[in-house]
């Protein structure tokens, strides 16, 4: 991966933000306007990670995936390993080959291996080499899966924030729920857990999501609708439009979060 000298110079740990929810909740969509908006703030390059098997973060970003890493992983097994490299120094040359460099960001597709087996010598180096690769990035934001089951692997670490993405009303909440329990089971500390609110409708009834109520609320935006019919990048919204205005100031939000918690790290 080429350096990039315009670009922040990060030395120590990224602030990792997950983002899950149910399906057609568009967290998908959130991923990548907060993808545009660290940008936007200077916090570039940002590392994207796609954990979602049905991987469309790409898409929404306007970059092309041609490898994920879970068939990677079965190639670690099935290939000759090149003459005078070993399994693990193969495994970590074509990391970085999956890896795809855009402007201010980088993008991992996970995905998930094919075939059957342990892999968890694989699920070692994969763990390795995403320790390595954060180190250059000041945030990472993971579009995962409502199970969450690369973050219950470790393959991608523990985030610092998690956001669940809900729909504004009661059947959100039943979600939210789950996710919560599921994420508290793995070790992740009840303030590290936000909600986020989508397509919220003005005149649509308010629901207590508890934990002190949503981080952001999104509202309905046409034209992230208009973008999907078009099947043109949602990230390139314009920065006028309602939910690009939203996730900017939950993005602004974050990095205060970001900033105050390497405070205390680093503090007396």
């Amino acid at each position: 991966m080429p350096d990039r000298p315009e670009e922040n110079s990060v030395n120590k740990k990224p602030f990792i933000i997950a983002l899950s929810g149910k399906g057609g909740t568009g967290k998908t969509t959130i991923s990548s306007l907060l993808i545009r908006s660290l940008i936007g703030l200077g916090e570039r390059p940002v590392l994207a990670v796609d954990a979602d098997p049905n991987a469309n973060l790409h898409e929404a970003l306007g970059v092309t995936v041609k490898e994920e890493l879970g068939s990677m992983r079965e190639e670690a097994f099935s290939r000759k390993i090149p003459p005078g490299m070993n399994r693990h120094e193969y495994v970590k040359l074509r990391f970085r080959q999956v890896v795809v460099e855009a402007e201010g960001f980088d993008l991992v597709a996970m995905g998930r291996p094919e075939g059957t087996g342990c892999y968890c010598f694989a699920n070692d180096l994969l763990s390795e080499c995403m320790q390595q690769l954060e180190r250059e990035y000041r945030f990472i934001v993971i579009d995962s899966e409502a199970g969450m089951e690369h973050i219950s692997r470790g393959t991608i670490g523990r985030p610092d924030m998690l956001l669940i993405v809900s729909d504004p009303g009661a059947r959100g909440l039943r979600t939210v729920a789950r996710i919560r329990e599921i994420a508290t089971r793995l070790g992740l500390e009840p303030e590290r857990i936000f909600v986020i609110v989508n397509r919220f409708k003005s005149g649509t009834a308010p629901v207590d999501y508890g934990g002190g109520g949503p981080l952001a609320v999104i509202p309905e935006d046409p034209l992230v609708e208009d973008a999907d019919l078009a099947a043109t990048p949602v990230s390139g919204i314009s920065e006028n439009s309602p939910a690009r205005r939203a996730v900017q100031a939950l993005a602004e939000t974050i990095r205060n979060i970001a900033a105050a918690q390497a405070g205390q790290k680093t503090g007396p």
